[in-house]
């Protein structure tokens, strides 16, 4: 068996560029001195007069650095700049999650998915693999308005073919069939519920696997079906289970279709520095501890 071809997301982020940039001659690249980390240096080469280097001044640049500064330090800018007068930006940020590992708490944000949500209009995306990193950032450029997208450092597992993906924005994605659980993941989290469901699936559990990106604005009709079909529903994200992929899933089913649901993500602590997956595991974002929390039902 080949083994499975593993891209960053956020290298993917740095090669759309370069291919909107091939495309689009009003695509500009502004960058928090962070360009060879975010991958802009990608666009950069290419585009050299298309690319700023604002320095470390994210309050007063959006759009690519690191998600604890670009969503975090920047948030009032965006919030008053950007989301109020409803502004075709694109924020791409990259290091998303307690997946940047030996960073440290400091650097992990777990909390750019509530903050981006909080902003109305805000588009906020995570994709889970490479080639949906890469049509995220196209779509992004269609989109009329403001989007966050978040990308990760690790490399993962590619999950789509690249030949045949579609990506829409507000559209979830149903990967795997199943009647007993529904489990709903973004970003990094969907190769792990792959997992889970291989797992389950031995000991006679059938989930239904679902990838998110679109985290706002959210496939509701989807949730709804997998809610109604399954009866309970795990979610699963690299971010605080306060106010993210969790309760956009919650949100959804209260108002709709009240359903037994748990949720997998950071549990209201900071993270610790550590090797990215270790530190991942300590956090109980892996696939065995979606099998425990599905068996936990």
């Amino acid at each position: 068996m080949s083994e499975i071809k593993k891209v960053a997301t956020r290298e993917s982020y740095g090669l759309a560029l370069a291919e909107l940039g091939r495309e689009h001659e009003d695509v500009v690249v502004l960058d928090a001195d962070l360009s060879k980390s975010t991958k802009t240096d990608t666009f950069k080469k290419a585009f050299p007069d298309r690319h700023f280097n604002c320095g470390i001044a994210e309050c007063n640049m959006v759009v690519s650095s690191f998600a604890m500064f670009a969503a975090g330090r920047a948030f009032e800018q965006i919030r008053n700049s950007i989301g109020y007068p409803k502004l075709n930006v694109k924020i791409g940020a990259t290091h998303g999650g307690i997946s940047v590992g030996e960073d440290g708490a400091s650097h992990q944000c777990c909390e750019d998915f509530a903050l981006m949500r909080s902003i109305p209009g805000m588009v906020v995306l995570c994709p889970s693999d490479g080639v949906e990193a890469k049509a995220a950032v196209h779509a992004a450029y269609a989109h009329q308005g403001p989007v966050y997208m978040r990308f990760g450092r690790l490399a993962l597992p590619q999950i789509h073919d690249e030949a045949t993906f579609k990506f829409e924005i507000g559209k979830g994605e149903q990967l795997t069939d199943g009647t007993d659980v529904a489990i709903i993941a973004t970003g990094l989290m969907v190769g792990e519920a792959l997992k889970a469901a291989e797992t389950l699936r031995e000991e006679g559990i059938h989930a239904r696997v679902i990838n998110m990106c679109s985290i706002k604005p959210l496939d509701e009709a989807l949730v709804i079906e997998a809610a109604k079909a399954c009866g309970k529903v795990v979610t699963c994200e690299e971010h605080s289970v306060i106010g993210g992929l969790g309760e956009a899933v919650a949100m959804t089913l209260a108002k709709n279709c009240p359903t037994k649901m748990r949720c997998v993500g950071v549990q209201d602590v900071f993270g610790s520095s550590g090797p990215a997956w270790p530190v991942l595991k300590k956090y109980g974002l892996s696939a065995e501890n979606i099998v425990e929390t599905v068996k936990s039902f």
